[in-house]
């Protein structure tokens, strides 16, 4: 994976076409399958992983996603709105080879944020948890295969978001009364159902979170060949992961430019802080280019049109300026 840019998954607006044009417009070397929340449930990240789901299914409730016996309205719409979202990619990207870009919702923050039938999150109970992982696996399976047949010259990146890994390793994940959290998973059975879902993919994982003190060491002892995160939320603590990291050849998704509106500053003043890091950690800056992705810091769903246009552009030049000016 040669460094570049991509984009982390969600467009605003509604229009599938528009957004397939913007992905692989924006990120010619390393476009990706856009997310279009806007459109409603089952077009927002949890939704729409729910619907890859095999024997599993979920329905809207007033309180979020909530496990359903069979499949309903909101599962179809899920299903349906990424069947549009591919005839777009598919449409866009004829003739394509090179890295692409998939995103779903990892394990931990589905567990985190899917309701049992009582109301409790499925990850109060283990056994949910197993269930919930092996259906995700099996419904990976099928969507990467649908991809591969669709765009035969892709190099599929698998990426798995996992805003809420931390807040599930740390025991910070509140209850339906919002009164009390659940106990931390071990880092182990975490950890354990990571590299079981990796392996469904023989290609490259990436894992993303824009939540603060992302495991990177969890991450890569499971195996993601990758991990994305919000560049402004590290702390020094974290230098030693992300060296050992590097050093082991695990590629930086660096989100470096806000997902919002705002103003953009020079392209390489947005990678400095990357500059610093690497001088920081005694690492050769002729590494630079080939560990590290440049990306927004987080979705764009939040931002308007033509600021998502312009980040994305934005990011391409970042990648750029790193390559060409590492020290």
């Amino acid at each position: 994976m040669s460094a570049g840019a991509t984009g982390v998954g969600s467009l605003p607006g509604g229009d599938a076409r528009e957004a397939a044009r913007t992905a692989t417009g924006s990120f010619e070397d390393f476009p990706y399958l856009p997310e279009l929340p806007a459109r409603g449930p089952g077009a927002d990240m949890i939704g729409r992983t729910t619907g890859l789901l095999v024997d599993m299914y979920a329905h809207v409730e007033p309180s979020g996603w909530r496990i359903s016996d069979r499949p309903g309205r909101d599962t179809r719409r899920a299903r349906s709105w990424l069947g549009e979202d591919l005839d777009a990619l598919e449409e866009f990207t004829q003739g394509y080879t090179g890295k692409l870009k998939i995103q779903a919702v990892g394990p931990w923050t589905l567990a985190a944020a899917l309701e049992l039938h009582g109301g409790e999150a499925m990850l109060q109970d283990a056994g949910a948890c197993r269930d919930l992982a092996g259906s995700l696996a099996e419904g990976l399976r099928e969507h990467l295969a649908d991809v591969r047949k669709r765009i035969p010259g892709a190099d599929v990146v698998l990426q798995l978001d996992e805003p809420s890994l931390t807040a599930v390793l740390l025991g910070r994940v509140r209850s339906a009364s919002g009164y009390r959290t659940y106990r931390a998973v071990d880092r182990q059975v975490v950890e354990g159902a990571l590299r079981d879902l990796f392996a469904v993919h023989d290609g490259d994982v990436v894992v993303h979170s824009c939540a603060p003190e992302v495991p990177f060491g969890l991450l890569r002892r499971a195996g993601a060949t990758g991990v994305s995160f919000d560049f402004s939320l590290l702390t020094e603590r974290e230098d030693d992961a992300i060296g050992e990291a590097v050093e082991g050849g695990t590629k930086l998704f660096a989100g470096v430019v806000a997902g919002t509106d705002g103003p953009l500053s020079d392209p390489g003043g947005s990678v400095m802080g990357v500059r610093k890091l690497w001088r920081r950690l005694g690492l050769a800056p002729g590494t630079l280019a080939e560990s590290v992705v440049v990306t927004p810091s987080c979705g764009l769903a939040g931002a308007s049109l033509a600021y998502a246009r312009a980040v994305q552009a934005h990011c391409v030049r970042a990648a750029r300026s790193l390559a060409d000016n590492p020290e």
